[in-house]
């Protein structure tokens, strides 16, 4: 990623791109004009395209954080040793971890729906991170960890499911801790999917 421009006192790419996130959750992307964000910024447009090209490019850039975050966790999952039920549990709890400090983020990718071009390949890069929690579930399957009467898509999905539903409910600095929350998702997935052998 290139280093942010400088713009009006305030206003780099970082804060400019916390409002943007704030505002496609609100709004919706299709909803929310540049004019609005840049009413809501108290700044021209111009100055917003000072660090961005198009609203499409703060769609992008909001997006990829969320991406890249879990597929950071995904990278580290691969690099571990161990049973593939573990290295599950791993991605499950990284992937919460990631979802709490990255909320805004990772809520508007998983409303995106393929309108554009940046959210079309925001879903191929989803589907390629399903792939590997899928092939996780099958390895675990295939070791005797995970009961193999549920598809293993399936299992990826459910699992995935219950993560994904933290956007709704969860809210930082109130309640439960991220890690709380990554413990209780892993104690009510994995008891459940762990096959006696496994447990």
């Amino acid at each position: 990623m290139t280093a942010p421009r400088r713009g009006r006192p305030g206003y780099d790419l970082e804060s400019l791109l916390q409002v943007a996130v704030k505002l496609f959750n609100e709004r919706g992307y299709d909803g929310t004009s540049m004019e609005d964000l840049s009413r809501k910024l108290g700044i021209t447009k111009s100055a917003i395209y000072h660090h961005v090209p198009s609203k499409e490019e703060l769609l992008r850039l909001s997006v990829d954080r969320a991406l890249d975050g879990l597929f950071a966790v995904a990278a580290e999952t691969t690099e571990l040793d161990g049973r593939a039920i573990d290295r599950l549990e791993h991605l499950v709890r990284g992937s919460v971890l990631v979802l709490a400090d990255r909320l805004p983020f990772v809520t508007l990718l998983l409303r995106v729906r393929g309108n554009t071009k940046v959210e079309r390949a925001a879903l191929l890069r989803r589907r390629e991170f399903d792939r590997l929690v899928t092939d996780l579930v099958k390895q675990a399957e295939a070791e005797g960890d995970i009961r193999p009467d549920v598809d293993p898509a399936v299992t990826a999905r459910l699992i995935f499911g219950m993560v994904n539903s933290l956007i709704e409910w969860y809210k930082p600095r109130r309640g439960s801790s991220a890690t709380e929350v990554a413990d209780a998702v892993c104690k009510v997935a994995f008891e459940g999917l762990r096959t006696g052998s496994g447990r």
